[in-house]
């Protein structure tokens, strides 16, 4: 089941069901369902089953709107927590001059980063010049999990979704830590949409691809992360809990900007996607905004 969260008509969001090109207001193919994500996150267990049967209905095909013309959200738009992987693909470890991590080496990005599709990659030339792309699987949390082993991780995931951790180098390397390099306003972008794990299968083995101006600069499998799913969600929660809403990034492939020769950045008017394997394309642009524009 493909969930997206949308634009309604007087600017709420909605959450809705996809099937093919139509979607329909989940409220609508369920009366009584949950409007929003936030509200079926609330009761994922209870409202997942009676959507995804609703679904194979033929409603959403007869009844919905055609998905192109949604005003797309990302498809959790407030998340609890951004929870990120880094060096987590061996040519990524190469490029960086580093050694592949003992363990799923794990920062944040601040949830108040996140954007959906189409929606602009926004920065401040005089604050940073050095904005790069990173295609990333995302990983979203549908049940608390609190030391939870690898074996039982992915019952604890509700969908993937593709991200996108732009990066402000000079922040990020100049800080000598990470958080607010990757934390920008709208330096996550997320969707289109959040892909059931019973329809997606198994997240180990997509391929992942980051392309600028239709340039492929990135393009890996997630076959080649040194951890997966259900170690990262295995050693997240041994540490801390996993509330429903959470996003976990997976980490990049190899090709990231800053680290090519020369290095190829990001600047205004950059058209940027990421593309899964059965998750769809994440599309977003750059756009330079001097705080004096703000």
């Amino acid at each position: 089941m493909r969930l997206i969260t949308y634009r309604a008509v007087g600017g709420g969001e909605q959450l809705g069901i996809a099937v093919g090109g139509r979607a329909l207001a989940a409220s609508s193919l369920v009366p009584g369902g949950p409007d929003t994500m936030e509200e079926l996150l609330r009761d994922a267990g209870r409202w997942l089953p009676v959507l995804r049967a609703a679904a194979g209905s033929g409603r959403v095909a007869e009844e919905g709107f055609a998905l192109a013309e949604a005003s797309l959200l990302a498809p959790v738009p407030r998340p609890g927590k951004v929870i990120a992987i880094g060096r987590n693909y061996a040519d990524h470890v190469t490029e960086d001059g580093a050694v592949p991590p003992p363990s799923p080496l794990i920062f944040a990005k601040f949830p108040s980063s996140v954007v959906g599709p189409g929606a602009d990659i926004e920065w401040d030339p005089a604050l940073t010049e050095q904005v790069d792309y990173e295609a990333e699987l995302a990983v979203v949390i549908g049940r608390r999990a609190r030391r939870v082993s690898a074996q039982d991780a992915l019952d604890y995931v509700l969908g993937y979704t593709c991200l996108n951790d732009v990066s402000a180098r000079d922040l990020q390397f100049g800080d000598g830590q990470w958080v607010r390099g990757k934390s920008l306003d709208t330096f996550c972008p997320m969707g289109p949409a959040l892909v059931t794990g019973d329809e997606l299968g198994d997240p180990g083995d997509l391929e992942i691809s980051c392309l600028v101006n239709g340039e492929v600069l990135q393009h890996d499998r997630t076959s080649s992360m040194f951890y997966g799913v259900r170690e990262i969600i295995s050693h997240c929660s041994a540490a801390f809990t996993l509330e429903p809403g959470d996003v976990i990034a997976t980490g990049t492939p190899g090709g990231v900007g800053i680290f090519r020769k020369p290095p190829r950045l990001l600047g205004d008017g950059d058209v940027v996607t990421v593309a899964i394997g059965g998750l769809g394309e994440l599309v977003n642009t750059c756009r330079t905004r001097p705080a004096t524009e703000a």
